[in-house]
C-alpha cells in the first residue's frame, strides 16, 4: 500500500483534532473508531472481508502500512472470522497514541507538552496544515449537500465519524442538525463501513457479543402475563461516555 493516499484511521483523527484545543472530540468511542476504521482500511486494501457479522482474512499479505499489518496479523491468527463487535470491542491499549505518533512523524501535526494545574504533564496535538482537514471535511460537506452517493472511503469515514459521535463535533448546534442527520444516513452507502459503524455503536450501547437471550423468571415466580421485556438500547444512536474535568483536561 503506497503513501500517497491518507488511511481512513488517520482521517479519522484528523477530523477529531479540535484546532483550538490541540485535543481530540470524544476520546473514549474514538479509540473505538480507529479500530473500526483499521477494518474498513483492510478491506478497501482486499486483505480482508465481511463473511455476515464476521471479518474474514482473504489475503494475510502485508500491506506494506505497519499498524495496518499488526493488526491484520492479529486478525490472521485468529484462524477463524472474527465478530467485527468482538474485534472492535477488545483492547486496543495505545491505538489512538500510536496514530498521533504516526501523524506527527508524517508532518501532519506537532506535539505541544504543557502542564495540567502546573503538574501534570499533558501533550497536545496541533495540525501543522489545517487545510488537510478541511479538505476531508469538505468530502463530507460535499456528500451531505449533493445527497449523491459517496466513494466507499468518503461513505465508510462518514460511518465512523457518526459512530464514535463525531457529528455534534463537525456540525454544533440546532443549525447542524439536519447536516447530522444526513451524516447518519450516510452509513448505508458502505456495506463494510456499515458493519463496522454498527459494530461501534454496539460495543459503546454495552450490547452483549452473544445473542441475547430473555432472562428466566426465578423459581417458583411467574412472569406477569402480557408483561413487555426490558428494551434493548437503541440502535444506530451511540451513548456518550461521561466525562470528568480530568479527561476534558487531559490531550488525547
Amino acid at each position: 500500500m503506497g503513501r500517497s493516499r491518507r488511511t481512513i484511521p488517520e482521517e479519522l483523527l484528523l477530523l477529531a483534532l479540535d484546532p483550538t484545543t490541540g485535543t481530540t472530540a470524544q476520546p473514549q468511542s474514538l479509540d473505538l473508531g480507529l479500530a473500526g476504521a483499521q477494518l474498513v482500511e483492510l478491506a478497501l486494501a482486499g486483505r480482508i472481508a465481511p463473511d455476515g457479522d464476521r471479518i474474514a482474512v482473504v489475503a494475510p499479505r502485508p500491506t506494506g502500512d505497519p499498524t495496518l499489518d499488526c493488526a491484520l496479523e492479529l486478525l490472521r491468527r485468529r484462524g477463524a472470522p472474527v465478530r467485527a463487535v468482538n474485534w472492535i470491542g477488545g483492547p486496543r491499549l495505545g491505538l489512538r497514541q500510536t496514530y498521533l505518533s504516526h501523524l506527527e512523524r508524517c508532518g501532519m501535526v506537532h506535539a505541544v507538552a504543557g502542564q495540567m494545574c502546573g503538574v501534570l504533564p499533558t501533550t497536545r496535538y496541533q495540525a501543522t496544515d489545517n487545510e488537510i482537514s478541511r479538505e476531508i471535511k469538505a468530502r463530507l460537506d460535499s456528500a451531505i449537500r449533493t445527497g449523491v452517493p459517496p466513494d466507499p472511503r468518503t461513505a465508510a469515514l462518514a460511518a465512523l465519524a457518526h459512530a464514535v459521535g463525531l457529528g455534534k463535533h463537525l456540525y454544533p448546534g440546532n443549525e447542524g442538525r439536519s447536516s447530522r442527520s444526513r451524516l447518519r444516513d450516510l452509513i448505508r452507502h458502505d456495506p463494510m463501513g456499515g458493519l463496522v459503524a454498527h459494530a461501534v455503536m454496539d460495543v459503546q450501547n454495552g450490547v452483549a457479543a452473544q445473542p441475547r437471550r430473555s432472562p428466566a423468571p426465578p423459581v417458583g415466580r411467574q412472569a406477569a402475563p402480557g408483561a413487555r421485556p426490558a428494551p434493548e438500547p437503541a440502535r444506530g444512536v451511540p451513548m456518550q461516555p461521561r466525562r470528568g474535568p480530568m479527561a476534558r483536561a487531559v490531550a488525547h
